[in-house]
């Protein structure tokens, strides 16, 4: 989420104001006035430093403009050939002066204060928008981006998952760290291949059945407390789902071509049910209740595993861990956060 760059009037400027008021030194009290002192002068607000945003080559097909204090954008009309127009870090309120760049394919506004999506009806060639922390509430405005490939809105204020399914071309959605409680409105994304939605409210998976070709599902930190509903997700590779309530490994009997599975900071006791995921690299469990080297055992079929994480679980209370882990898992190259030698 954004920080709030309005700069407020300092304790310092606060404390000098009150004294030129009460101060009993100031000139009317020894002038002998009685009248009461008054109250300070509320100041003006203080306006944010911004810069004009000023085109120097309207040939180019790329401008980068990051980090630049611009607070409105403007004097774009020139750019006939632009492709990749990036603003992040800057301080725009508004997405406007945009309806001439009908050639955008990419479109970065992130860590800006702009609260609606807005003005893009003109981009019909846009393929990357980032809209990451800002001041969002709502998805809307998407209505024209037919050609829309990536679409990332992390870090805003966004309640609930809407007005994106009508996306034909759509491969990535990025909605982390917002205030999402239900995974819902997803449905004929077939084109869907990634989909994040960690750091939010989500109490349940489900409504994924049309993600078919669904490669990476990121649902950590959030409130779910089993792992369900992914049946049909049979191309997935990635499954992050740690910092979550889940006690047990289940329902992911179709999960075949799984790559990665993040499981760590959750409440397992026992490693079941991804004896069947061949293609098994990586496993994480850092973080759980995993106590029996039954639970290791378990994994001797999973021939492809390069990295496990079992740190801050009770069996690694044993002074052997390490050792038993490689001697039980031979294609291990790394345990926990270093290498195997």
């Amino acid at each position: 989420m954004a920080d709030n760059k309005d700069v407020p009037m300092s304790n310092n400027e606060d404390n000098e104001l009150t004294k030129a008021v009460v101060n009993p030194n100031n000139a009317e009290m020894r002038n002998g006035d009685n009248k009461s002192p008054q109250p300070p002068v509320t100041p003006p607000p203080v306006e944010e430093d911004t810069q004009e945003l000023i085109v120097v080559n309207e040939n180019t097909d790329i401008l980068d403009l990051n980090h630049g204090r611009i607070g409105k954008i403007e004097n774009l009309e020139p750019l006939k050939n632009l492709e990749r127009l990036y603003l992040r870090w800057n301080l725009i309120k508004k997405i406007e002066g945009l309806d001439t760049l009908h050639k955008l394919v990419e479109l970065e506004l992130y860590d800006n204060q702009i609260v609606v999506i807005e003005n893009l009806d003109n981009l019909v060639n846009l393929e990357i928008l980032d809209l990451s922390f800002n001041r969002i509430k709502e998805i809307t405005g998407l209505e024209k981006l037919l050609k829309l490939r990536k679409l990332f809105i992390s870090s805003n204020k966004i309640t609930e998952i809407k007005n994106v399914n009508h996306l034909p071309k759509l491969e990535l959605l990025e909605l982390g760290d917002n205030r999402i409680r239900e995974i819902k409105n997803l449905e004929g994304m077939t084109t869907l291949k990634e989909l994040y939605l960690g750091k939010n409210k989500i109490t349940k998976i489900q409504n994924l059945e049309d993600l078919v070709n669904l490669e990476i599902i990121v649902l950590q930190s959030n409130r779910l407390t089993r792992i369900e509903n992914l049946e049909h997700l049979t191309n997935l590779e990635q499954l992050y789902i740690s910092e979550n309530g889940i006690s047990s490994i289940e329902n992911l009997s179709n999960q075949v071509k799984l790559q990665t599975l993040d499981l760590a900071m959750n409440r397992i006791t026992v490693i079941e049910n991804v004896r069947h995921m061949t293609e098994l690299e990586e496993l994480w469990l850092n973080n759980n209740q995993i106590s029996e080297w039954s639970s290791v055992d378990y994994l001797q079929e999973n021939k492809k595993l390069a990295t496990i994480y079992l740190e801050h679980n009770p069996i690694t209370s044993d002074p052997a861990y390490r050792r038993k882990l490689k001697l039980a898992l031979p294609s291990l190259q790394q345990i926990d956060a270093t290498l195997c030698r």
